[in-house]
């Protein structure tokens, strides 16, 4: 049986292309890039070359770049390391109540041992009111953390305004991009961030390595101790093998930006049209217009999520509810609750994300096979 993969949002496959230029980083060029020796400073090249791509990518500085392991570590590593600097001059964190888990748990942490949180309300489509940021800052708050898109809906939060207003009160401000990077043309100085987050599996790179962009004069301390890679903020000998494949990833996500934009577009709004005519009971979640091009999210009545998911794998399509990271809690999407929805159709939701590999057939298969299955399983 052939499958079709939906699930793009959660991991997408590593381009072959990014494969083949990794590939001499295993054995023929396999040095630490902190040795002094020939070997070493190949490994050396690469990683300034690989950093040099990737920063003109997202607008930055390459000094400004500390390769990681992905967002959450770029995600745990901008909270920790704002507020060890930050102590001093107050404990308040502004934070939206839809992030992704990487940074809404370690400020529940950080609430437990006794810093101030408030978590901004998203209105119905998963956005957040810049006027909500403002009120919501006071003279103790040392961080300001929202998402760029949202990570179950695909909603594109207004991260220029909201930026605007951290700036106002010299408030840094923490962006997880995992989304858009590779997907939508940013520049961190438009956005206006401080801080920006990404994976490289999310856009056709290799799992286990990613990046965080800390502006000029941002003080973060080093996440990991014990040597002085990164410029002395991420310890740790680097992967150079999947430094170098994020690169490639983003070369090609940025010759083919615009046409793969324009495709998952086009696809995405069919599954939005086509879905609710040729099924009851359905809500579209997330904003329409201000959405990524290549997220569907839907709501059912009277259906549980998780046997829709199981009948979908069945007939070869794989598909989710929401956040892989979060895939086998039994409790409902905190985004959905967050934006209005009740429990049972929080239950009784799909994500659908396209990507590199997507087709029209795929599409076409999906619209014959999901009303058969959600009438065979309303309860």
């Amino acid at each position: 049986m052939e499958k079709i993969y939906f699930d793009y949002a959660a991991t997408t496959p590593t381009d072959p292309e990014v494969i083949k230029a990794m590939q001499p980083y295993f054995f023929e060029h396999f040095g630490n890039a902190s040795s002094p020796h020939s070997i070493g400073r190949e490994s050396q090249k690469a990683l300034e070359d690989a950093r040099g791509v990737v920063s003109q990518f997202v607008g930055a500085n390459p000094n400004d770049i500390v390769f990681n392991s992905g967002a959450t570590e770029g995600n745990n590593h901008a909270i920790s390391g704002i507020v060890y600097h930050a102590m001093d001059r107050g404990n308040h964190i502004v934070v939206c109540s839809a992030e992704h888990h990487s940074v809404l748990v370690p400020i529940e942490q950080l609430q437990r041992d006794g810093f101030k949180v408030t978590y901004l309300p998203v209105d119905s489509n998963g956005l957040v009111d810049p006027a909500s940021v403002k009120a919501a800052i006071n003279d103790q708050t040392i961080l300001i953390a929202v998402m760029h898109a949202n990570n179950e809906v695909g909603s594109i939060q207004p991260i220029k305004e909201i930026s605007v207003i951290a700036k106002e009160r010299n408030i840094p401000f923490l962006v997880d991009a995992c989304q858009s990077v590779g997907h939508l043309s940013l520049d961190v100085n438009e956005l206006g961030c401080d801080l920006l987050t990404f994976s490289a599996h999310k856009f056709y790179g290799p799992k286990g390595v990613g990046a965080i962009y800390i502006r000029e004069g941002i003080k973060v301390s080093s996440f990991l101790l014990g040597g002085d890679q990164e410029r002395d903020r991420r310890a740790s000998t680097q992967n150079i093998s999947a430094i170098v494949g994020m690169a490639k990833a983003i070369e090609l996500c940025k010759d083919e930006l615009l046409t793969e934009y324009a495709r998952e577009e086009k696809m995405r709004d069919r599954l939005i049209e086509e879905i609710p005519k040729r099924i009851d009971g359905v809500k579209v979640n997330g904003d329409l217009k201000n959405r990524l091009a290549n997220n569907a999210h839907f709501s059912f009545e009277n259906l549980e999520g998780e046997s829709l998911l199981m009948s979908l794998d069945m007939q070869g399509i794989c598909a989710s509810m929401g956040s892989a990271c979060t895939s086998g809690a039994m409790e409902p999407s905190h985004v959905l609750r967050a934006m209005g929805l009740d429990d049972a159709l929080a239950y009784g939701s799909l994500r659908i994300t396209l990507g590199r590999w997507t087709t029209d057939e795929n599409i076409d298969f999906l619209l014959e096979q999901l009303p058969q299955l959600v009438g065979s399983l309303r309860l």
